[in-house]
C-alpha cells in the first residue's frame, strides 16, 4: 500500500476524520475524535502507527519485520506497520481496521452500537 492507499481506506471507515493536530507532517485518522491512526508524511520510509490490543501485539511482531514498536506513542499499545517491507495489503488494511476496532470498543455503549455493521 502507499499512503495514498492508507488514506483512502481510512476515510472508507464510518465516521473518520482526518487532521494534522501536531503538525503538518502527521496525518493522524480519527473515530469519534479519538485518534486511530498516525501516518507520518516525512518518513524516509512509509509507515502507519496503529493501536494493537495486547493480545494480537506479538502475533503481529512475530510475524512481520515490517512491524516495530511505534515511538511515538506507549509501545505497548502502538506499533509502527512499514507499507514497503513484507505485508501484504489486504493485512495492513485488517490491522489498520483492528487499530480503529480498538477505539470503538472503548466508546460508551450506545455510540458503539452504531458501529455494529461496520465491516
Amino acid at each position: 500500500m502507499n499512503i495514498e492507499e492508507v488514506r483512502e481506506y481510512c476515510l472508507s471507515l464510518k465516521n473518520t476524520i482526518e487532521c494534522f493536530p501536531f503538525d503538518e507532517v502527521n496525518l493522524v485518522f480519527k473515530v469519534e475524535n479519538k485518534m486511530f491512526l498516525l501516518l507520518p508524511l516525512d518518513a524516509e520510509e512509509p509507515y502507519v502507527a496503529v493501536k494493537c490490543s495486547t493480545d494480537y501485539v506479538d502475533e503481529l511482531r512475530d510475524r512481520y519485520a515490517a512491524v516495530e514498536p511505534a515511538f511515538h506513542f506507549n509501545k505497548k499499545y502502538w506499533n509502527g506497520i512499514y507499507l514497503e517491507r513484507d505485508m501484504e495489503d489486504d493485512e495492513i488494511k485488517r490491522w489498520i481496521y483492528h487499530s480503529y476496532r480498538e477505539v470503538i470498543a472503548k466508546l460508551p455503549k450506545k455510540i458503539r452500537e452504531e458501529y455494529n455493521d461496520e465491516h
